[in-house]
């Protein structure tokens, strides 16, 4: 009888958990048992450990192979548990000196060759191999860099599996594998170019996007074909301020269990901006797929932008799935092999024709729709989504006085250091609680800090009283009258604040 152990990352979610691989060789009639709730990809790793030993010139022990992942009872699933298995096996079968590999963590995909793959979800599994004490980690070439990103790992990076073996103190005959594997990595996240000085015009929809920017809120934009919906929203990212460290490594690590991060560029340094087309899936929105369920648009786009064009055009469940994400920051996704949990703190942009025709705007003489049909298309969006979406504006033609004004529009980087001054004030007031912007902070903790004026929330409180304001939407009136004060320099807000956050709130759509 012989064992060999050494360490693999099993990931749920973001959470990553060490997992003990222990393989046991027994002396009896030859095969190979994987137990430790595989999902189908980690079953078939059998065969491709098996042939990936034979090419990387090794011999196969002809023994009874029982290969156990430890905890038993935690689901893993994918194909980074190949490497670890290979080694373990290797050591049981002392090819390889079993002190050496032990504590060891071993992430990668074996090809037949014996070439080693690159996998998803380096960057959190290093992340949590170093917070359980284990600094050496052994990973394929082309993640090296994305693993090297984690502060206190030990990385080294192998082409195959023979590098392993050598690494480890084998003694192989033969010249190793040379070229390593070329990652193919979609640019899925992404922040679109273009900057706030290309729009013309559009006074009240700039001002509504940097009261978004400034205060973390949602936003939904309303306007006629061609009025500059997209080109707007496009450009949200670019008045966004940078990620602290802390939300760039949180990002990153979203984008690489996605499959979606490039690590030559390090860590993910500006909010991601995320525009799924309206044929999209809720599972390709809010993440899902069979066995552990994978990160969709809102993670992705998480301390970013998920931008809904057409909104009216989504399906009805990929709307109402995004409820839980805008009141909590976060999905948790259910599944019979597991459940997990993805960050998804995310700024929602809706743009919406106000009717299928698109011409309802102003008087509205040129619609050919009929009330009906208006209300039928718009009643899309759900009055509890958009009583989650604090600034709502319509967005109108422009004229041609403002195509041909002499006054520049003010570029993104003028907008970007009033957001940020506003970011830093309300960071300043929110210090110590754990919220970040006002669109995070509840309404009892806003209206505690409201000046002595009795009449600060009279308009709020009319429209309360006329049903035009839920209580969720006063709360998120008072959200943006900080944000306004934040913008403006104010301590706290004024009726004004207050009056510009009830417009911002309730001007954008008719219901």
């Amino acid at each position: 009888m012989a064992l060999g152990i050494t360490r693999a990352v099993a990931l749920v979610g973001l959470a990553g958990h060490v997992v003990e691989v222990q393989a046991h060789l027994a002396a009896s009639v030859p095969g190979f048992v994987l137990v430790g709730l595989p999902d189908t990809a980690l079953s078939e790793s059998r065969d491709r450990v098996r042939a990936a030993v034979a090419s990387s010139g090794l011999t196969w022990p002809q023994r009874k192979i029982t290969v156990n992942l430890s905890p038993a009872a935690l689901p893993k699933s994918g194909t980074g548990f190949d490497l670890a298995i290979a080694v373990a096996t290797l050591a049981g079968a002392r090819l390889l000196p079993s002190s050496a590999v032990e504590g060891v963590v071993h992430l990668g995909e074996l090809g037949l060759d014996g070439r080693l793959q690159p996998v998803r979800g380096v960057l959190p599994a290093v992340a949590a191999a170093v917070d359980a004490g284990f600094r050496d980690v052994v990973v394929p070439a082309a993640d090296v860099a994305e693993a090297s990103l984690v502060p206190g790992a030990r990385v080294v990076g192998a082409v195959s599996l023979a590098d392993v073996a050598r690494l480890h103190g084998a003694d192989l005959d033969g010249p190793g594998l040379v070229d390593p594997v070329v990652p193919a990595r979609p640019a899925v996240s992404r922040q679109r170019d273009g900057d706030l000085s290309d729009v013309l015009g559009q006074d009240e929809a700039r001002h509504a996007l940097e009261v978004a920017a400034a205060g973390g809120h949602h936003l939904l934009l309303v306007g006629a074909p061609g009025a500059g919906k997209t080109m707007l929203a496009a450009r949200l990212p670019g008045i966004l301020p940078d990620l602290t460290e802390s939300e760039a490594v949180e990002v990153t690590s979203v984008h690489s269990v996605a499959g979606v991060f490039d690590p030559g560029g390090g860590l993910v340094r500006r909010p991601p901006y995320e525009d799924p087309h309206h044929t999209a899936t809720p599972a390709a929105i809010v993440g899902g797929g069979t066995g552990i369920p994978r990160p969709g648009a809102a993670s992705r786009a998480h301390r970013g932008v998920l931008f809904l064009d057409e909104a009216p055009e989504f399906g009805a469940r990929v709307l109402q799935t995004l409820r839980q994400p805008l009141e909590h920051g976060e999905l948790v996704i259910h599944r019979a092999a597991g459940s997990a949990r993805y960050p998804a703190r995310f700024q929602l942009v809706l743009a919406a024709n106000p009717c299928p025709c698109g011409r309802s705007v102003g008087k509205g003489l040129d619609c050919t729709c009929s009330a009906v049909a208006q209300r039928r298309y718009f009643g899309r969006l759900s009055g509890p989504l958009l009583d989650r979406v604090d600034v709502q504006v319509e967005v109108r033609p422009v004229t041609r006085v403002e195509r041909t004004s002499a006054v520049p529009p003010e570029s993104s980087a003028t907008v970007a250091a009033r957001v940020l001054a506003a970011r830093e004030a309300a960071a300043l007031r929110l210090a110590g609680t754990g919220w970040r912007t006002n669109a995070e902070v509840p309404g009892t903790w806003l209206r505690d800090r409201l000046g002595p004026d009795p009449g600060l929330l009279r308009d709020v409180d009319t429209a309360l009283d006329r049903g035009t304001l839920s209580l969720r939407g006063a709360d998120r009136v008072l959200r943006l009258a900080w944000t306004v004060a934040d913008l403006t320099g104010r301590d706290a807000p004024s009726r004004a604040d207050v009056g510009a956050g009830l417009a911002l709130r309730t001007r954008g759509y008719r219901a």
